[in-house]
């Protein structure tokens, strides 16, 4: 695991819940620590968000088990049924991230048998722990998803420009392009979990700007760029070596990744807007992706095997580049605003 900087600002709130609660006398600092790790989140927005329903679930559950804790005592039994009500009442709350925390606090709070003085000190112990964790979070590196994203889009391509390259000539050795592939999925899903992060601060916002708005519709579009180019690795990797091929089969497919690739980087570069002015634009793609499409079906040939499945494969290739086309479209329309505002 790559050492960064959650996992650096996780121990620095850690440290800072410990020494707070030193400083405010508390008998037992772990329940502040405990609380910060949980609290430690990817954003400034999840931190408060986290912070409010925290604070919510967290005063539930001490109540709960405080009046568990008088009424049923602390038998094992007993704090296993005041746990169950606390998750269901959280679920339907619609606080699940919160719920480890709070069954924390319930535990602690009833195995003194309900005393209210511990509850309250478990309370501020477990408020402690997240203004820890929020204070580090928005004051040491913070989380900047937005860039962090456009940078993981730029490596992410890169390895999958250089898979879509060696799939169809079947270069690269068999455990290495299983490998590659592995890490390329995780990293796509870890763009789409930062995509989806973007997605709930904007519904959080009652009237979002029109350049947040804008900024969304582009990172939709990169983002579905590089699934349906996965798709295209998914779909090679189960059928095109199954089904019997030409040398020009071979041609075919593998000429029109090449160009697919150059197009999206291109796109790329122009998002980032690196092209010099005036700089050769590529190829409208629509017409080669049709020809593309309408040469595989023309090569059908139903006497050899698997000749279906080489459909599905130039269907996943013809469905990458018409999404090329859409995110083309966006690309221009992003460079011709800014210019106007300019």
């Amino acid at each position: 695991m790559a050492f960064g900087a959650r996992i650096l600002k996780t121990g620095m709130a850690v440290t800072l819940a410990l020494y707070l609660s030193v400083l405010l006398q508390f008998s037992s600092p772990v329940g502040a620590a405990i609380a910060a790790i949980f609290a430690m989140q990817p954003s400034i927005y999840r931190s408060w968000r986290y912070f409010l329903d925290q604070i919510q679930t967290s005063t539930m559950g001490a109540v709960l088990a405080l009046l568990g804790g008088m009424l049923l005592s602390n038998e094992p039994l007993a704090v296993g049924l005041v746990c169950i009500l606390v998750i269901m009442i959280s679920m339907k709350m619609k606080r699940a991230d919160t719920i480890g925390l709070t069954l924390v606090t319930v535990i602690s709070v009833m195995e003194a048998s309900g005393q209210w003085e511990f509850a309250l000190t478990r309370f501020l112990l477990t408020l402690t722990g997240i203004v820890s964790a929020f204070l580090i979070n928005i004051t040491v590196f913070p989380p900047k998803p937005r860039k962090q994203y456009i940078q993981q889009i730029e490596s992410v391509f890169a390895s999958l420009s250089l898979l879509l390259r060696t799939c169809v000539s079947h270069e690269m050795k068999e455990s290495v392009f299983r490998d590659e592939k592995h890490a390329l999925e995780g990293s796509i899903k870890s763009l789409s979990d930062k995509y989806s992060l973007f997605e709930e601060e904007q519904k959080q916002l009652r009237r979002a700007k029109y350049s947040q708005t804008r900024q969304m519709v582009v990172y939709k579009n990169l983002l579905a760029s590089l699934l349906k180019g996965y798709a295209v690795l998914e779909a090679v990797d189960r059928h095109y070596f199954q089904a019997e091929r030409t040398e020009e089969t071979d041609q075919l497919f593998d000429r029109h990744l090449e160009l697919l690739i150059k197009y999206h980087e291109h796109i790329l570069l122009k998002f980032e807007d690196k092209l010099k002015p005036g700089a050769a634009e590529c190829k409208t793609l629509s017409e080669e992706n049709d020809k593309f499409l309408e040469a595989a079906i023309e090569g059908y040939n139903g006497e050899k095997f698997g000749q279906l499945r080489l459909s599905v494969v130039a269907g996943a290739i013809y469905d990458y580049g018409y999404q090329l086309e859409r995110l083309d479209k966006v690309a221009d329309q992003i460079h011709r605003m800014s210019e106007e505002k300019e």
